[in-house]
């Protein structure tokens, strides 16, 4: 995959060339529609340092309007998410591309993950990537690339989405707290918020502390994860995070490691029977 910075009108626009074209052949393309003003960066998008791209003259205070810099990139599916969430993060810690300022970025989806991600609330759509892009972005939905646009033609639509970094996020609380918070009420998404609240405690206390941290956030526990706020997601983070500093081994917590060690010693003792009866 190509990195290309393009330079135009004394701003920066970055852009994805499809892996399989040769750098020669992109650069006389991009050579001819900007001529003098092409800088083709041989990388992979997912591990590129983007921390350095672009010139210092054009960095501004975060408070300030957007930099005159732009990522644009028509990105492969498989990759599209997580490249996302890893661009998210940047902005939450406002490093990476974002070290320049509130970065806009405008980038293709499958037309499903798009409208997740300006999905409001109450509706079907409604999922973890639209709580995590929202609450850091003001996202917008361009416009949907009809797929027989493309070549070769893939089985959906595309939508183009433009995210413009807020100056302050609407949860104030670092990325991994808040993705985690988030992931764990959208694990059961047709149930009860209460319900993947609860996987964010260890079995011996979850009723108790899935409890305490509803009350805490003043958040009704017989919502549906997509009939959640911002703001009610922003009461469970803070919560949260309250509790984890009261108990520095929480954060730590991960439900699948639990079940997994319960399920192995369920397996074990069905074995050790075996054997007792096999002695019999």
């Amino acid at each position: 995959m190509y990195v290309v910075g393009l330079s135009c009108k004394g701003g920066h626009d970055t852009c994805w060339w499809p892996h399989n074209s040769s750098p020669a052949l992109a650069h006389q393309m991009l050579s001819e529609a900007a001529p003098g003003k092409v800088c083709i960066v041989h990388g992979d998008v997912l591990t590129y340092r983007m921390n350095r791209a672009f010139p210092e003259h054009l960095r501004k205070m975060w408070q300030d309007d957007p930099p005159n810099i732009h990522i644009i990139g028509n990105l492969p599916f498989s990759v599209s998410t997580p490249l996302i969430i890893k661009w998210l993060e940047n902005v939450s810690n406002r490093d990476g591309p974002f070290i320049y300022g509130r970065t806009q970025m405008t980038l293709t989806f499958q037309k499903e993950v798009g409208e997740r991600l300006i999905a409001s609330t109450g509706s079907k759509q409604r999922s973890r990537l639209s709580i995590m892009s929202q609450h850091l972005c003001t996202v917008q939905n361009c416009f949907v690339i009809p797929g027989h646009a493309f070549i070769p033609k893939p089985k959906v639509d595309v939508a183009v989405v433009r995210f413009t970094p807020l100056v302050e996020p609407k949860i104030l609380q670092p990325f991994k707290l808040v993705e985690k918070v988030v992931r764990s009420v959208f694990h059961f998404r047709r149930k009860f918020c209460w319900r993947g609240v609860g996987i964010l405690f260890p079995e011996a206390d979850r009723l108790k502390k899935t409890e305490q941290m509803m009350q805490t956030a003043d958040v009704d526990p017989t919502l549906r994860p997509t009939q959640l706020t911002m703001l009610h997601f922003k009461g469970l983070c803070d919560a949260y995070r309250k509790m984890c500093d009261e108990d520095s081994s929480l954060f730590a917590y991960n439900y699948r490691d639990e079940l997994k060690e319960k399920m192995r010693s369920k397996r074990d003792r069905h074995l050790k029977q075996l054997e007792e009866e096999d002695e019999l």
